[in-house]
């Protein structure tokens, strides 16, 4: 599983990173980001609550070579 920020969509709630603190952080301006874009299985139920939680529908996730915005 991987996880992209849009940061033209991002308003810097920072939901993801509260709830994902090891996948997801915020920049210098206050909005998100990944740090790797990659989400270990371990942490993959944690992201998924985090991408749900985006109340702008800023963070899109891969599967298995396609993605699929949460």
């Amino acid at each position: 599983m991987r996880v992209h920020v849009d940061p033209q969509r991002c308003q810097g709630h920072a939901r993801c990173a509260a709830l994902a603190p090891e996948v997801f952080e915020l920049d210098e301006n206050g909005f998100s980001t990944t740090r790797d874009g990659v989400v270990p299985p371990d942490l993959e139920l944690d992201a998924g609550k985090a991408v749900r939680s985006c109340p702008e529908d800023a963070i899109s996730v891969t599967l298995e070579d396609s993605a699929v915005h949460a």
